[in-house]
């Protein structure tokens, strides 16, 4: 799932703050067992650390309230009014104090930057969310766009300093930092935002303007592309199912049949449905996307750039060989899901394996379904070894209206998922997802209450401007919970429910080490197929996805020969912040690492990944990587993932295989992999 961070948006799309910081603000409080937030509740749970606050179930909320970010619609209004006031205001205070820059005058100016993007990231979260769950709902749909478009007059209105502070030597910026000493904590963001983006930065204010026009458009392809997605390329129509009904296929039916309904033709007519109904609708999204194409592209050459690709690797301080060393070990170990394939097929009984077989849950009834308390309940066990910190934030945020939780596409609920950051409240982050209750949505809830934890920690830590980071970054936390959740799981239930939960897992793997690395690489192509042509069609985009596939996906699938659509409908191709979906795999690679040494020395672990998680972007991200963890991002780096998917793979066969035996007793016994013998052995061979 997507994290969401607006301070982006306010500064044409650059990360901010990726060096290292003067002065480190973590509040030593959140390594300490027991110095926990007042968070109500009296039951308590004994971890293998310390007694910590068990979730009482009476105060879970499922729905956000928006309260706390603004109070009502017409609040949201007055904001926005304030806001453009605001935008003058800063204009005319500072542009003529900038002739004459002085350091003094650079930290005023500073001050009166951040607090005004603190005030537009909520008004932009406060209409983004509420978008999200009605994108049909025309009030938001304004307030949306008139918020996109106060971030544009702003950059316009700031253009001043952005090209003043773009165009500074490093003895004038000496100069300003030597004239005001409070200035020196914010030395790393200028390097990253201003020094390291000298060549990469408008040379004048009409080229800011204009910039800022682009980053308009492609907010507004944005939201045109998602309401597509919710309104019409996600719902297919009906289908008849094998007892006579009628059953509408849309974003959220679509999943809960293929994970559930153990008829196969069912499975078939609802994928073919779909698969069908995508092909139809692929030349207007092929549309929307060579506009975006060429908007990204055009913005990227602007900052000199080669392409958008070039500007995202930038960005993420990354390098083109080290993503290609990522996409060459995943293309040339894909037949190590082939076992997994193989163990998939015979357990549902199959002669082969079809497209619409791969979400089906692997349990004696497929469609047991976990309530939303009973998933949060085993997600808080799962932190059972974990900093006291993590159960602090959990409860604060699954009991204090930060999550919505269940879907509702008739009344124009999106798909998918999303946390977006609250750093500007110091809150956790404000979590959006369609949970039906399978053992993939526990996942998916996990994950992305990884991100929220991630988010407090880091508004809670550091200043506003560093609560930012690399994408791959900010998936670290989400992909670890994963593991945490999938260790628990594993060892505290029944054999039919562990091999479930294991199955889950490498299907996880599956979809990150092939499936997003491919997003990634259709973009980059797609993109240059409209650099090269203008515009392309859907049946254009269409064999691209389906050429590129066949180098990802497994050969033990029977996958349909005619081109498929299946690029329609991902969110994240679409998005402003492009090249999203390979940061996964990188953030995977690193949780399968960072996962040896926490089952190796939790309580060293834990010291540092808080300390990791609380820096935000005062250090360059493979500084920290390397600072707290020891780990590069090469191509060792992936081999290594892929040797972890080799061994729960074979664990999952013995799994099985052991199940029929005299003394088998329980999972655990035989997961090795999960008891800590596994990575305690690696790490001392390596």
């Amino acid at each position: 799932m997507r994290l969401r961070s607006v301070k982006g948006l306010i500064a044409l799309g650059i990360v901010k703050g990726l060096i290292t910081l003067g002065v480190f603000l973590f509040f030593s409080v959140f390594s300490e067992c027991g110095a926990a937030a007042e968070l109500g509740g009296s039951s308590e749970i004994i971890s293998e650390n310390c007694t910590f606050e068990e979730l009482d179930p009476d105060k879970v909320t499922t729905e956000w309230n928006d309260s706390y970010l603004l109070s009502s619609r017409e609040d949201a209004l007055e904001e926005l009014e304030i806001l453009k006031k605001k935008t003058t205001e800063i204009n005319e205070t500072f542009r003529p104090k900038f002739e004459n820059l002085s350091g003094p005058v650079l930290l005023d100016y500073l001050e009166a930057d951040k607090e005004f993007s603190k005030s537009a990231t909520i008004l932009y979260i406060y209409a983004y969310t509420q978008n999200s769950k009605n994108v049909n709902d025309p009030f938001f749909a304004s307030l949306l766009a008139n918020s996109q478009n106060l971030i544009t007059e702003y950059e316009k209105a700031s253009a001043f300093a952005t090209v003043k502070m773009a165009s500074i030597n490093q003895e004038e910026w000496n100069r300003l930092f030597s004239e005001e000493p409070e200035l020196e904590i914010y030395q790393p963001y200028f390097e990253a935002n201003y020094i390291r983006f000298a060549e990469h930065r408008p040379v004048n204010e009409s080229q800011a303007a204009y910039l800022a026009e682009l980053e308009n458009q492609r907010m507004k392809l944005e939201t045109e592309a998602i309401s597509q997605i919710t309104n019409n390329v996600t719902v297919a129509g009906n289908i008849t199912l094998d007892n006579g009904e009628e059953f509408q296929v849309n974003s959220q039916s679509y999943n809960v049949l293929l994970s559930t309904d153990p008829s196969q033709e069912n499975r078939k007519r609802c994928y073919d449905k779909r698969f069908y109904h995508l092909i139809n609708e692929s030349d207007s999204m092929a549309s929307i996307y060579s506009e975006k194409a060429r908007v990204d592209d055009l913005v990227a050459r602007e900052l000199n750039f080669t392409d958008y690709y070039n500007y995202s690797l930038y960005n993420l301080y990354l390098t083109p060989a080290q993503v290609e060393d990522m996409n060459t070990v995943f293309k040339e170990r894909k037949d190590t899901f082939e076992d997994y394939n193989e163990f998939r097929k015979t357990k549902l009984g199959l002669e082969a394996l079809k497209p619409y077989d791969l979400m089906l849950q692997l349990a004696d009834q497929p469609a047991r379904n976990y309530t939303y308390v009973e998933s949060l309940q085993e997600i808080q066990k799962s932190y059972s070894r974990m900093d006291p910190v993590f159960n602090e934030i959990f409860i604060k945020t699954v009991t204090g209206s930060f999550v919505d939780v269940y879907p509702d596409p008739e009344h124009g609920k999106q798909p998918g998922g999303y946390t977006f950051d609250l750093s500007a409240l110091k809150a956790p982050g404000l979590i959006f997802i369609n949970y039906n209750g399978f053992i993939g949505d526990r996942q998916t809830l996990t994950h992305e209450l990884g991100h929220g934890i991630n988010f407090y920690l880091m508004g809670n830590s550091v200043d506003y401007l560093y609560c930012s980071g690399t994408i791959y970054e900010m998936e670290i936390p989400s992909t670890f919970n994963e593991e945490l959740f999938v260790d628990h799981m594993v060892k505290s239930n029944d054999r039919d429910t562990a091999i479930m939960i294991l199955s889950d897992q490498i299907a996880d793997y599956q979809n990150l080490f092939t499936r997003q690395p491919l997003i990634t690489e259709f973009e980059y192509k797609a993109h240059q197929m409209c650099a090269e042509n203008g515009t392309v069609s859907g049946a254009e985009l269409n064999a691209l996805w389906t050429d590129l596939s066949k180098e990802y996906r497994s050969n033990s699938v029977d996958y349909y020969d005619k081109d498929s659509a299946e690029w329609t409908y991902i969110n994240h191709i679409y998005f402003t912040n492009n090249y999203y979906t390979f940061n996964y795999a990188v953030s995977k690679a690193i949780t399968l690492s960072l996962f040896k040494q926490y089952k190796e020395d939790p309580e060293t672990f834990n010291k540092n990944y808080v300390a990791y998680l609380s820096a935000g972007s005062t250090i360059p991200p493979e500084e920290k990587l390397k600072k707290y963890f020891g780990i590069e991002i090469n191509r060792q780096l992936f081999e290594d993932a892929m040797d972890v998917v080799e061994l729960r793979i074979q664990e999952l066969n013995e799994l099985e295989q052991k199940a029929n035996e005299p003394e088998f007793e329980s999972a655990v016994e035989t997961l090795n992999i999960y008891s800590g013998s596994f990575w305690k052995n690696e790490s001392k061979s390596e």
